[in-house]
């Protein structure tokens, strides 16, 4: 049960998340959630330190795309002012948005992570896809819908649970 949860990285940004890094990590694309991932919940884009690593790992030829569970029409003006492809209404923690991303993007699975803030959404979609999954700390939480505040408890109690069998 913990392996389908348990991220392979845990960062507290994505700005963590440089060429180099990526490189080391044998990645050389990502599928990007969108909301307290990129940016706070209810701004409408990234901060421009996230704009500037968008634009980093697009020139350095890491390939990325949006996968988000959020509405088709605010997700894709969104997409389109990043300059980057999405799958909207993602379905996660089901791996069927993230395989639409693999397929229509044609980035290997096994050199593409899904980033994402969310364990019971992110990861368990990233892990049933067969991807590498990079867990980020939430942007501004307290944000977020009730339904997603509701989960944050349990995922706090799976991210204690991971850190202590870690330390055994």
């Amino acid at each position: 049960m913990l392996r389908l949860v348990t991220p392979d990285l845990r960062v507290e940004s994505v700005l963590e998340l440089d060429e180099a890094r990526l490189r080391g990590l044998g990645l050389d694309a990502l599928l990007l959630d969108i909301d307290c991932t990129l940016k706070r919940y209810r701004a409408d884009s990234p901060e421009p330190e996230v704009m500037a690593w968008l634009d980093r790992l697009r020139s350095a030829g890491i390939g990325l795309w949006l996968v988000s569970n959020g509405r088709r029409g605010r997700l894709c003006r969104l997409a389109e002012s990043l300059g980057l492809p999405v799958v909207a209404g993602a379905c996660k923690p089901l791996p069927w948005g993230c395989r639409e991303a693999i397929r229509r993007s044609g980035f290997d699975p096994r050199r593409t992570a899904m980033v994402g803030d969310q364990l019971l959404a992110d990861v368990i979609a990233g892990r049933l896809a067969g991807l590498t999954c990079i867990l980020v700390r939430p942007i501004q939480p307290e944000e977020e819908p009730w339904f997603t505040r509701l989960k944050r408890p349990f995922e706090q109690f799976l991210l204690r649970r991971l850190d202590n069998a870690a330390r055994r």
